[in-house]
């Protein structure tokens, strides 16, 4: 991994970014392309939001529907260039010389890039109550749709608990056993945990959005 600024999701073009991901640096790595991809879902959200309409006593959930897909659009770029700045931090703590100087960059930036993934999977479980309100309420017209910003926000929220979990799984390697990590960081540790129910909301939507958007001739 080299030191230059990683390129920043917020700014870049999609074809600039993506050509910084193909690169062997690691920043941007996974992480952020997970939270490119909740960005994605926060994007369709709007979209979708956008086309609905509701009758009076609605709207107002409607509006915040739409207020919470833009901000977390915004919130979802802004922790994809976290996590590339953390993924940046990551790679030179290993480029250390051995010894303790090494072992303490290697915890630190293993702490801070998994509270940055935390952080990541926390704002995509925060979208799945607006999906599940326009699967309820959103234009019909527009399931395929909503069943793409399912997809997206799945796989943000598996590269964010993947991501935590092996960060954490790094500490041990440290010299810090694996049980002193979950009585240190029980916090981080249970947000990680939680992760899990999240991606099983994630995939009853989206199988019911998906029984609902595909012709039944073509079902399984």
């Amino acid at each position: 991994m080299d030191d230059s600024t990683p390129a920043s999701a917020r700014s870049a073009t999609i074809e600039s970014w993506t050509a910084a991901l193909a690169q062997s640096t690691g920043a941007p790595g996974g992480g952020a392309a997970s939270g490119v991809m909740l960005s994605i879902t926060y994007a369709l959200t709007s979209m979708v939001a956008g086309y609905t309409e509701v009758d009076d006593d609605s709207q107002a959930e409607l509006d915040a529907v739409k207020r919470r897909a833009a901000n977390g659009r915004e919130r979802a770029l802004e922790l994809a260039d976290a996590d590339a700045s953390a993924s940046k931090s990551f790679g030179r703590a290993f480029r250390i010389e051995p010894g303790e100087d090494r072992k303490e960059a290697i915890r630190d930036a293993s702490l801070d890039a998994a509270q940055s993934s935390a952080d990541l999977g926390a704002q995509g479980a925060a979208a799945v109550d607006d999906l599940e309100w326009l699967a309820r309420h959103g234009n019909p017209a527009l399931i395929a749709d909503i069943a793409v910003a399912c997809g997206a926000l799945r796989a943000a929220v598996a590269g964010a608990r993947t991501n935590a979990s092996f960060d954490l799984g790094a500490l041990p390697s440290n010299g810090q056993p694996l049980t002193d990590v979950r009585e240190q960081h029980p916090h981080l540790w249970k947000d990680v945990e939680e992760l899990t129910a999240v991606l099983d909301r994630i995939d009853r939507l989206t199988a019911e959005v998906e029984n609902r958007a595909t012709p039944a001739e073509l079902q399984d």
